[in-house]
């Protein structure tokens, strides 16, 4: 069992990156929620298993506070994703202040983030998908900025699309701000990692 948290702290046990499973959809925008979790599991020696129970990809461990966590790649797509999360939860007895999602925004420029306790999905289907699996908008989430997509592209291709190579240099930059910001969470709570991270920028 993880250590008792206090009322007023807020501690994620799962954490959630969202993204598409198909290798056509790796390093896309829309996927950057798997690049962190990748970089999560990476970084704490946790190992991915295969899940149908889940319909996702978890690997478990403690972090260095010795808290019991889980990370989820749901292998539905992205639509369906409060599925997986929703059968995580009820299995190990979760409740959604336990569930960090990170996913990406347009609305957010690169090298921009934001650790919200709750909020509507603003347009993210697997932010719809969730909310609608777990009964409420009230867990955290942390976005990623992404940028707007320019005139000649659409949403859905920009989304779905590479970063440029200059993108790139500044998510370079950016990924380990969001490590930063996830163990925080974990050692002081959300709202501490709101605090700290919120106002930072990253530029080439």
């Amino acid at each position: 069992m993880p250590p008792a948290k206090s009322n007023s702290l807020i501690i994620p046990q799962l954490i959630v990156g969202l993204g598409n499973p198909e290798p056509k959809y790796d390093k896309t925008r829309h996927n950057i929620g798997f690049e962190i979790v990748d970089i999560l599991a990476e970084n704490w020696q946790f190992y991915w298993k295969e899940n149908r129970r889940f319909q996702g990809t978890i690997a478990e461990g403690n972090s260095r506070n010795q808290q019991k966590i889980y990370l989820l790649k749901p292998s539905t797509y992205m639509n369906r994703s409060g599925q997986s999360v929703r059968a995580v939860t009820d299995w190990y007895k979760l409740q959604p202040r336990d569930v960090l999602v990170i996913y990406d925004d347009m609305d957010l420029a690169i090298g921009r983030l934001r650790m919200r306790l709750s909020g509507s999905a603003g347009g993210h289907n697997g932010m719809k998908s969730i909310i609608s699996h777990l009964g409420g908008q009230n867990f955290p989430r942390l976005r990623i900025g992404i940028g707007k997509s320019n005139q000649i592209d659409n949403t859905i291709s920009h989304v779905l699309g590479r970063f440029s190579p200059d993108e790139w240099k500044i998510m370079d930059k950016t990924f380990p701000l969001v490590v930063d910001a996830i163990e925080t969470s974990l050692k002081e709570g959300v709202e501490k990692a709101m605090s700290l991270f919120n106002s930072k920028t990253v530029t080439k």
